[in-house]
């Protein structure tokens, strides 16, 4: 244990195994990352959609109301 080879050995397998650790963690953030910034965007649009639906849905319940109860058409 005492030749320098030795030591050189467990220098290089010691920079392998941590430069090899820090690329994954690399990688594995930035995938998260742009996993994460597709779910927003896929999310955003969704809500955008739901949110067209309602106010379309309101629209016509409040004719259908105004309809029922036999007010004049405000629109």
């Amino acid at each position: 244990m005492n030749e320098p080879q030795v030591w050189v050995l467990i220098g290089v397998f010691t920079t392998i195994m941590l430069g090899g650790m820090t690329l994954m963690t690399t990688l594995i953030t930035r995938a998260t990352s742009v996993a994460v910034e597709g779910l927003r965007g896929e999310m955003n649009a969704r809500f955008d959609t739901v949110e067209t639906k309602i106010d379309h849905l309101d629209r016509d319940v409040t004719f259908l109301m105004r309809r029922a109860w036999g007010e004049p058409r405000g629109e």
